[in-house]
């Protein structure tokens, strides 16, 4: 992976900053972002790598960090959405939308977005992390914001059900120009998945079931495959992997309707 560019959202713990180590040790220039200025700052040092701290809860960070990245990457070859998490009870962001679907999903979107001109010039690879959780989503289209009926389980799987929706959508609209787009399921890993909130999840990951849950390194080996594989060499642009293979997904994700649809009102969420 000499010289191309892997910008690296999430990379201050778990599965991301398994995977910039990877990247970084098979030549990659790994760009970090994450929301832990010591953490990101601690990992970027040990790479010698570039970093960025940005709060995908404020959506004036992530646009900032749009910016900056267009600034000072002339080439973004791979895009790794991978920054999330489950937020439990019920939170809304200063820009008025719940705390999970906006940091799972539509702050990917708007940098995804942000930098669309750029990846298509680089024919880029965009990997969003999903979760095999998506399956059970209960999607409402005109309640993404969970304010009519919520629950931190179901506002999660939502979420992740977007992001592979997005990607699809993203493969549709921009394949045609450069972009190959994927989703994939990392596995249930031991990391400090909902640590910082009340969500039920924490207590499963502070349990000693979580000795029996992969490795960072092993929950990143489909993101780095994606990261390394030529599209069409071993993957399809717009498809959802685990383990390296194709991987069932809830009956709506293969929906194109719903796919613009979520689209457009992600769209419109960011411009009101």
């Amino acid at each position: 992976m000499s010289a191309r560019t892997v910008i690296l959202t999430g990379a201050s713990d778990g599965i991301g900053r398994a995977a910039a180590r990877i990247l970084h040790g098979r030549g990659a220039r790994v760009v970090l972002v994450g929301r832990s200025p010591d953490k990101t700052e601690a990992l970027a040092k040990e790479l010698d790598a570039d970093f960025h701290v940005a709060d995908f809860a404020r959506l004036a960070e992530v646009r900032a960090l749009a910016e900056t990245l267009l600034e000072r990457c002339p080439v973004i070859d791979v895009l790794a959405n991978n920054a999330g998490g489950i937020m439990g009870s019920r939170r809304v962001t200063a820009d008025g939308h719940e705390t999970t679907f906006q940091v799972n999903h539509l702050a990917p979107f708007l940098l995804t977005t942000l930098l669309l001109p750029r990846l298509e010039e680089s024919r880029a690879t965009v990997i969003n992390t999903s979760s095999e959780f998506n399956r059970g989503a209960r999607l409402d289209l005109d309640d993404l914001d969970g304010e009519r009926r919520y629950s931190g389980t179901r506002a999660y799987a939502n979420s992740k059900l977007a992001n592979i929706l997005f990607t699809r959508e993203l493969q549709r609209r921009h394949g045609a120009a450069g972009v190959s787009a994927a989703s994939f399921h990392p596995g249930v890993v031991a990391t400090n998945f909902a640590d910082g909130t009340d969500s039920l999840a924490r207590l499963t990951y502070r349990s000693p079931l979580k000795r029996l849950m992969l490795t960072p390194e092993q929950g990143a080996d489909t993101l780095v495959w994606l990261a390394t594989t030529p599209p069409s060499e071993g993957w399809e642009p717009g498809g959802h992997y685990v383990k390296r293979r194709p991987a069932s997904t809830h009956r709506l994700a293969g929906d194109p309707e719903t796919a613009r649809l979520l689209w457009e009102r992600s769209e419109a969420m960011l411009t009101t």
